[in-house]
């Protein structure tokens, strides 16, 4: 039954802000790497049809999870609709999706809290420490619950978005509007499994629910507002590195793509400036701090739900212990082995559970089965079809990824 209380406008707006918080995190150090090779225009083309894709199938889980009480997560939504196949599959990708990404921001923001530890008081600080002080100072913070994680997100991404704007009004002038017109068409579709990643959220979308009291508007204004903004900020983002740092070179794109390194290091290399680097470290931090909080949350309700464990007293220490133990001895043994992992998560991880299982959920809930409830998203069968399509696509571009390496 919905629930009649309507969230205020600050609780919207902060689940609004823990959306887009959680898709703009890692994917801002890779998406111009992986994209820069195509070009901007080919790049923001990609943008706009992953953008949409994953914007739809969040409504589509909104719609199931709405059909449900009040608590139920995707195991259970996927074990009712699509029984013991579908919840076996959520069980496994949702864990691979969340665990790796995990692991990924803890190692990352480990070495910056080591790294700028290290500058500010000359005393040389491990990587593994900086990783047991992150995950711990953060972890906790996700142990409170998720109102504590929407206030202290929204902090943290209003940070994040300040340290972005001077960067991009810092960067502005450098930027070359003669790169920006480099296209690479043939090569824009192998972005799409990566892309997907960038607008990665859906693992979050019941933890959403009870947060804005099962309120439809609130909810839907909370999935498109922040999708909304990280496409936005996504795009500047492309805007601003694609136009500075070239694609060709010893310091170009293509470089940074065949090496695996982040474009961070080569921007600093073409815009000179203590400022720049400094901001453009806090900028990353806060990103992956904002995208941590995201994530963790919606791992900590997936595990209540899954394994039936109350999220109090000593179940929610359990289900902590969970999630920090197996993603602190990964970030600090395992690094580079998750990283590689995190590569092929969206093309295998968000294509599956975050695309097509939505769409094989709403088919059979509304069809099948007659569910029925106050959210519906429109489009019907055409549009269903469709968006199961392009998700199907983007599965057999990483297999092919996979098997073929001239399509890397």
């Amino acid at each position: 039954m919905t629930n009649s209380n309507v969230p205020s406008k600050w609780t919207t707006l902060t689940a609004m802000f823990l959306v887009a918080g959680t898709c703009i995190g890692g994917g801002m150090l890779a998406l111009p790497v992986a994209t820069g090779i195509s070009g901007f225009f080919p790049s923001l083309a990609i943008m706009v049809v992953c953008w949409l894709a994953m914007s739809i199938t969040a409504l589509l889980l909104l719609e199931v999870n709405l059909w449900m009480e009040e608590g139920v997560h995707v195991i259970t939504m996927t074990s009712r609709i699509l029984g013991v196949p579908g919840k076996v599959v959520s069980w496994a990708l949702y864990l691979f999706i969340c665990y790796a990404s995990l692991v990924a921001y803890t190692a990352g923001g480990g070495l910056q809290i080591a790294a700028t530890f290290s500058n500010w008081s000359n005393v040389a600080l491990s990587k593994e420490i900086g990783c047991v002080i992150f995950i711990l100072l953060f972890g906790a913070i996700v142990d409170l619950g998720a109102r504590v994680v929407g206030r202290v997100n929204a902090i943290f991404f209003t940070a994040m978005i300040a340290a972005y704007v001077l960067l991009l009004g810092m960067g502005i002038d450098e930027v070359n509007s003669y790169q920006l017109l480099h296209q690479q068409w043939r090569t824009c579709l192998l972005a799409i499994p990566l892309t997907l990643t960038t607008f990665s959220f859906q693992t979050m979308v019941p933890s959403l629910t009870p947060y804005l009291k099962r309120n439809a508007s609130a909810l839907r204004w909370a999935v498109l507002g922040g999708t909304s903004i990280t496409f936005i900020v996504y795009a500047l983002w492309q805007w601003l590195i694609l136009g500075i740092v070239p694609v060709e070179g010893e310091n170009g794109l293509t470089a940074a793509y065949l090496r695996g390194e982040p474009p961070t290091q080569f921007l600093e290399q073409h815009v000179h400036g203590f400022w720049i680097a400094g901001i453009a470290n806090f900028f990353a931090f806060f990103a992956i701090v904002t995208s941590f909080l995201g994530i963790a949350l919606g791992l900590l309700d997936f595990l209540s739900d899954g394994l039936k464990i109350k999220e109090r007293g000593w179940g929610r220490l359990f289900l902590g212990a969970l999630i920090i133990v197996p993603t602190l001895i990964f970030a600090t043994q395992y690094e580079r082995a998750f990283l590689v992992a995190m590569e092929s998560s969206g093309g295998i991880g968000d294509s599956i559970l975050n695309g097509m299982i939505p769409v094989l959920m709403v088919w059979i809930g509304r069809y099948k089965m007659g569910y029925s409830g106050a959210f519906r998203v429109p489009g019907g069968k055409p549009m269903l079809v469709a968006t199961f399509a392009f998700f199907l696509f983007a599965f057999i571009i990483q297999l092919l990824a996979y098997t073929t390496w001239q399509l890397c």
